[in-house]
């Protein structure tokens, strides 16, 4: 039987891709206004493992260290004469994601919309104690 402090987790099975992509975009939805108007373009994919290649480019020996990346150019880096670039993207890592879940037992909810939010912090060049700052502003 479940108590209020302790409520039974909603999956029988893990949660799958859509489940996590569900999560991530109802917590962009929970930026605060003043960010959320310059996130706009910003996609979500979810996958369950990097590739080797983003391994390779990020100097990372094993995935399960990667629980999301920010692909795109920077709003710190961007000129009104840049070229045609490429869409902005964060990337979320659900079986990495899924075992940080098991090993600290954060709500999962609570960790994508974490690893969402560092993720869109790169997007504005932030640092770590202003990432802090958004992560406190949000429910």
């Amino acid at each position: 039987m479940s108590d209020l402090r302790n409520p039974i987790p909603a999956f029988g099975l893990p949660p799958s891709i859509d489940d996590i992509a569900d999560m991530a975009e109802r917590a962009l939805g929970t930026i605060p206004i003043r960010l959320a108007k310059h996130v706009r373009g910003v996609s979500i994919a979810v996958e369950d493992m990097p590739d080797d290649e983003t391994l390779d480019d990020l100097e990372i020996e094993s995935g399960w260290e990667l629980t999301g990346l920010y692909r795109g150019t920077p709003l710190t880096e961007r000129s009104v004469m840049d070229n045609a670039r490429q869409p902005d993207l964060i990337f979320l890592y659900r079986e990495p994601i899924l075992l940080e879940w098991i090993e600290t037992g954060v709500d999962l909810y609570q960790l994508v919309r974490n690893v969402v939010v560092h993720e869109i912090a790169h997007h504005f060049g932030f640092s770590d104690r202003e990432i802090a700052s958004i992560e406190e502003e949000m429910p």
